[in-house]
């Protein structure tokens, strides 16, 4: 069952972001941060399983036109069912309800997010995040993230 997250999920949440922040497919997310965070959240509940989380995504806003969709996780046994799909889904369609003109993402999966129509763009269009964001990130300067823009 999609539906926004709760503070009782934050726990799960951390948990799979970690899993993939451990393998380098993710920035780590502290709890701190998860639980100033959760309003932008979109789990996927186990339907055979209350309380246990196959996958996550967030909407952040980072201007008055602009919003990125993040932390994007399945969980490995529930992938290439369509669940991450579901959740970009979920944010593209709150982001058109806050009326947000574009939503950006930095992906290590481009093919994934072109499916939606996002286009490759130079990270330099993002000042938003670069000096938000990015500049705290172990990676920075060396990003191997790939920066994507879809036009709603």
């Amino acid at each position: 069952m999609l539906r926004k997250a709760i503070i009782q999920d934050v726990k799960s949440i951390h948990a799979i972001l970690t899993n993939y922040a451990d393998q380098d497919l993710l920035l780590p997310r502290s709890l701190s941060e998860l639980y100033d965070h959760l309003r932008d959240f979109y789990v996927i509940e186990n339907n055979k399983a209350k309380g246990s989380l196959l996958g996550v995504c967030s909407l952040n806003i980072s201007w008055e036109d602009l919003g990125e969709i993040r932390a994007l996780a399945v969980v490995e046994e529930s992938q290439k069912g369509g669940l991450g799909s579901r959740l970009v889904e979920a944010c593209l369609s709150e982001a058109v309800e806050l009326g947000l003109s574009k939503i950006f993402v930095l992906t290590l999966i481009k093919d994934f997010f072109a499916r939606f129509g996002f286009k490759e763009v130079e990270k330099s269009l993002l000042p938003h995040k670069i000096w938000a964001d990015c500049v705290k990130c172990p990676k920075f300067p060396d990003c191997d993230e790939i920066a994507m823009i879809l036009e709603l």
